[in-house]
């Protein structure tokens, strides 16, 4: 099952929550974490997405041309 498309006005939180799991990243690795290191590299990979998603403008309706219909006459 697909998870439903980030809402674009939590936007600023999501980076909130990206920027706070880069420090985390940061400090585990410093203090020698590798195990919560690795564990917060994945969340802040799912936080990247969304962000990305957003950029992307993911959900959002377009127009897609599907041309004119034609007949054949009788052959």
């Amino acid at each position: 099952m697909l998870a439903p498309p980030p809402d674009p006005a939590q936007r600023a939180r999501l980076a909130e929550i990206r920027d706070n799991l880069i420090a985390r990243v940061a400090e585990a690795e410093t203090e020698g974490w590798l195990g919560e290191a690795e564990g917060l590299q994945v969340s802040l990979a799912g936080a990247e997405e969304k962000l990305r998603q957003l950029d992307r403008g993911h959900g959002q309706h377009t127009v897609v041309g599907l041309g004119i219909p034609t007949t054949h006459g009788d052959r």
